[in-house]
């Protein structure tokens, strides 16, 4: 791959995506989208930049842009969300839906659903606790970049190795049953979950407002201009007392004031009710407009 090639390559990536590649990351595009050219029969990497720039809405293009994203995860990820999840999160989210008794969580850049499956035990195991949550109904969305990681992610279906990244061997013999060398997660909490293809760099006001987002270890990939947009955007998709989770690498801090940060709640944030107050004059003057 030449560096003309590879500089074609990273900015197809950054307007495709969002990703950020460094010049010095040659290396690792070489190293993944080997197996994609020789998917496709092509003989070269150079060959394959050079489909690219004639045919840029091709499958190959869609190939190449999923081959490139990270899809590092595991079950219960840095835990600490999880505790947030579990003894801050859903005990406010109940006492405020007492009424309607609905949740809403979307998990952004889920990958292969350990994230989204998490939250589900988390969810299930509590009911069996607490009788009062099996009559609240809560609705997990999951989306990601990447077809082909939805597709293994509704299957539930996870190797020896994955199901000891993190998850605790009582959920694994609990919900998982084992399919030759495999383990598939319970039916039942697998339908707790619904997949979505989806680039984050588009609209996603369509999937409506939630209660919670996790939008974990994806901004990182991000470059400023592009991080500031998705978090200005996540805002509008987040209920007034909802609640964003972010990775331990990111932060709203320096970015946006749509969101505040939770005091002694690392990596937890809620929408700010300062931003938010121009929200409703804004739209007000939008609806003026439109009559």
């Amino acid at each position: 791959m030449t560096p003309d090639d590879f500089d074609f390559l990273r900015k197809m990536l950054r307007e495709r995506s969002g990703l950020v590649l460094a010049a010095e990351k040659q290396y690792l595009a070489e190293s993944r989208l080997l197996p994609v050219a020789r998917k496709y029969n092509i003989a070269s990497l150079g060959d394959l930049v050079q489909q690219l720039r004639v045919m840029p809405n091709s499958p190959l293009a869609v190939a190449t842009v999923e081959a490139m994203t990270t899809n590092e995860t595991f079950f219960f990820r840095d835990k600490l969300p999880y505790d947030h999840f579990r003894d801050t999160i859903l005990p406010a989210l109940v006492a405020a839906h007492d009424r309607d008794k609905r949740i809403r969580i979307w998990c952004a850049a889920a990958s292969t659903g350990q994230e989204p499956y998490s939250l589900a035990l988390i969810i299930r195991e509590l009911a069996q606790k607490e009788p009062a949550l099996a009559a609240y109904r809560f609705d997990i969305l999951a989306t990601d970049l990447s077809g082909d990681v939805l597709e293994r992610a509704r299957s539930g279906i996870y190797s020896q190795f994955e199901v000891q990244r993190g998850l605790p061997i009582q959920l694994l013999l609990k919900y998982f049953s084992q399919v030759g060398e495999t383990w598939q997660i319970a039916p039942e909490i697998r339908a707790m979950v619904q997949f979505r293809t989806l680039n984050l760099l588009n609209d996603f006001s369509p999937l409506g407002r939630f209660d919670v987002v996790f939008c974990r270890n994806v901004l990182i990939y991000f470059d400023q201009p592009t991080k500031i947009q998705v978090l200005n955007r996540i805002a509008r998709q987040i209920a007034e007392d909802g609640y964003l989770a972010l990775g331990a690498a990111e932060t709203v801090v320096g970015l946006t004031d749509a969101f505040r940060p939770l005091t002694e709640k690392r990596g937890l944030y809620v929408p700010n009710p300062a931003a938010r107050d121009l929200e409703p004059l804004a739209m007000a003057g939008g609806a003026r407009r439109g009559m």
